[in-house]
């Protein structure tokens, strides 16, 4: 239902004239200031955080360019990736991307989960079939499923549980800029629109410093 309702506010989005300048940029048209600022995890450090889901194919979408993007942010912008956990296959896979963080070995098999999930058609919607799927890229499958179970990474889904629920966030994929902002594909106008935005937003908050 999310991702449907998304991809219809996607094809809205796109028949609208996207902002030029930023002194175009408009709070509840392009972006959401929300009224209740979130703290950010690296206090000193610009955060945008990116909340996601691996089943989502605006996400999946989304992806090389917002890659792209964090390579290019300087030293003071601190980004994360929060999975996005609205129940069912949503917690299961947010379940997968904390387990995988903690072992630190995420960065190493994030774009190779997301093209099984789209381009191969896989599930991974138990832990067998990731632990199986994981151990093909390298990774120690024992290790996964002990990490997986652990207390650790369930303490870990509930924190990003309560920042989801803090941002007021309803779909993915979701930028938010310094726990001020959040801004979505839709309503920025598209995905290279989407970063130009964050870092419309990032310079604002740096400036504000």
């Amino acid at each position: 239902m999310r991702t449907l309702l998304f991809s219809a506010l996607l094809a809205v989005a796109s028949l609208l004239s996207v902002p030029a300048h930023a002194a175009d940029y408009r709070a509840g048209k392009h972006y959401v200031e929300l009224n209740s600022p979130v703290p950010v995890s690296q206090p000193g450090k610009i955060e945008v955080v990116e909340l996601f889901w691996y089943g989502c194919p605006h996400c999946y979408e989304f992806e090389p360019v917002l890659n792209a993007w964090v390579e290019t942010l300087p030293d003071d912008v601190n980004f994360v990736r929060v999975p996005a956990l609205f129940g069912g296959v949503w917690n299961t896979h947010g379940q997968l991307f904390i387990a995988l963080e903690a072992m630190k070995v995420e960065p190493q098999v994030h774009e190779a989960i997301f093209a099984a999930v789209h381009r191969e058609g896989r599930k991974l919607a138990t832990p067998k079939e990731m632990a199986e799927f994981l151990a093909a890229q390298g990774v120690d499958s024992e290790a996964f499923l002990k990490t997986y179970n652990s207390f650790g990474v369930k303490s870990q889904m509930e924190k990003a549980k309560k920042l989801a629920m803090a941002y007021q966030v309803t779909g993915v994929p979701v930028l938010v800029v310094n726990g001020k902002y959040r801004l979505d594909l839709g309503s920025a106008g598209g995905p290279q629109q989407a970063v130009a935005l964050a870092d419309h937003l990032i310079a604002r908050e740096r400036a504000a410093q």
